[in-house]
């Protein structure tokens, strides 16, 4: 061995010494906790301020000052692959389409010997979970059920026709951003349990679908108030420009696995060898939906019928959504979310962290911080209303008191006349309507 060669080893050893102490100074830096807490970023209303005075989890932050939990690509692939601690069994409901196809609602119940918390005030409310939209349940999704269990909730995930199991009965997948089939799935549950309180969730892509039921239904969606996990909102870019390669290859993957399963069938009307020749995300899309034996859309419009903010002004309903300033799957954050969307619509809001990753925000092994934030954010939701309804019904009996105080005053000493009523329009004179969005 040359007599260098030691030295050497022993500079290398201090190289990379003084790189790691680097690199280590980059996630613990001295910063406060104030430069690590998450941001609200909406339009000011009463609701708003309300969230703020009621989840603590929001205020809390979800940094826990450990390494891992600052790297976004570890917390992305422990999120959407790791179990454990998640003691969660599902019973599946098959709910049969107007056009005879299937999807699967699969409705979470505690495991065997685990005790979950339950109301015995009100019917226990529902937690409505859409999956990302290739179908993939996630360690997110499990420990969200789980989560939900824990606090008296009843989960149940929504299967799109022909994924995670379910039966493809019909020549027709369901595109990005059609929401007929949820929209039946919503009103069945409706329908099974009416006095019960829907709240709704998805993940990553699945806010597409989301977003877009929300935007279609307005007023009517039976939904209480809503949540995106890590939402990708400009989906049609993201498709086109693409994920980092590792997470891309595995979704393009997953996708051509699941769809190799119906090759005969889909053969129909799918130029299958084509499908599975494509390369990228973009050019499966267009191989289902676009270029298919029955149909020949362009690329643009496939997604003005399938972008989840088509509709976006006709949401009635409170929308979270959460989201990371380093997620790799979304890209960067000043460019990939709309946040004039949060500052002049009422009824959304964002709540942007620093660390989280995509669909992580991780607090240990079987814990996410965003679960606890849903959580209190559905019932904050519920109490808000349930106050502003009590305030509402209030003015309204005071209004009714005195239209007839008022009628009593206006109509004595005109007994001789025929009109005893004031001529006065009370509602000018007492504004009582209330509305979370003021």
């Amino acid at each position: 061995m040359p007599m260098w060669a030691p030295a050497l080893c022993i500079a290398s050893l201090a190289v990379l010494a003084l790189l790691a102490r680097r690199w280590l100074a980059q996630y613990f830096q001295d910063g406060s906790d104030s430069d690590h807490a998450p941001r609200l970023i909406c339009k000011p209303s009463a609701l708003a301020k309300y969230l703020l005075k009621t989840c603590l989890a929001v205020r809390a932050g979800s940094q826990p000052r450990w390494l891992w939990s600052r790297l976004p690509h570890l917390q992305t692939v422990w999120s959407g692959v790791w179990t454990a601690g998640a003691a969660v069994h599902f019973t599946r409901d098959y709910l049969q389409l107007a056009d005879e196809g299937l999807v699967a609602l699969d409705w979470a119940v505690a495991a065997a010997g685990t005790r979950r918390r339950t109301s015995s005030n009100s019917p226990a409310p529902i937690v409505l979970v859409i999956p990302n939209s290739f179908g993939k349940i996630t360690s997110n999704v499990i420990k969200l059920c789980a989560s939900a269990l824990d606090c008296g909730h009843r989960p149940v995930i929504f299967n799109r026709r022909c994924q995670n199991g379910c039966l493809l009965t019909t020549l027709k997948l369901q595109q990005f951003g059609d929401p007929s089939d949820l929209r039946e799935a919503v009103r069945y549950i409706r329908y099974k349990h009416p006095s019960a309180r829907l709240f709704t969730v998805s993940e990553s892509t699945g806010a597409g679908l989301l977003l877009s039921y929300l935007g279609e239904c307005g007023s009517s969606s039976y939904v209480t108030c809503a949540a995106c996990i890590s939402p990708i909102f400009r989906c049609q870019e993201w498709f086109e420009k693409g994920s980092p390669w590792l997470y891309h290859w595995l979704l393009l993957l997953y996708q051509k696995t699941w769809l190799s399963r119906y090759t005969t069938a889909l053969g129909e009307i799918i130029d299958m060898e084509k499908l599975f020749a494509t390369q990228t995300l973009k050019e499966l899309e267009e191989a289902l939906f676009c270029q298919t034996k029955k149909s020949n859309l362009t690329w643009d419009a496939y997604w003005e019928k399938n972008d989840p903010l088509r509709d976006v002004d006709e949401v009635a309903v409170p929308v979270l959504c959460i989201c990371s300033q380093d997620d790799p799957c979304r890209g960067d954050a000043d460019t990939t979310l709309p946040f004039e969307l949060f500052e002049t619509n009422p009824h959304f809001f964002l709540l942007l962290t620093k660390h989280g990753g995509h669909c992580g925000f991780l607090k240990s092994r079987s814990s996410a911080w965003s679960h606890e934030v849903l959580l209190e954010y559905f019932k904050s939701v519920s109490e808000f209303f349930v106050t502003e309804e009590r305030t509402k019904s209030l003015s309204k009996r005071k209004c009714a008191g005195a239209v007839n105080s008022m009628s009593y005053k206006c109509g004595r000493g005109n007994s001789n006349r025929g009109d005893a009523f004031c001529s006065h329009n009370i509602h000018e004179i007492f504004s009582w309507q209330r509305s979370y969005t003021r």
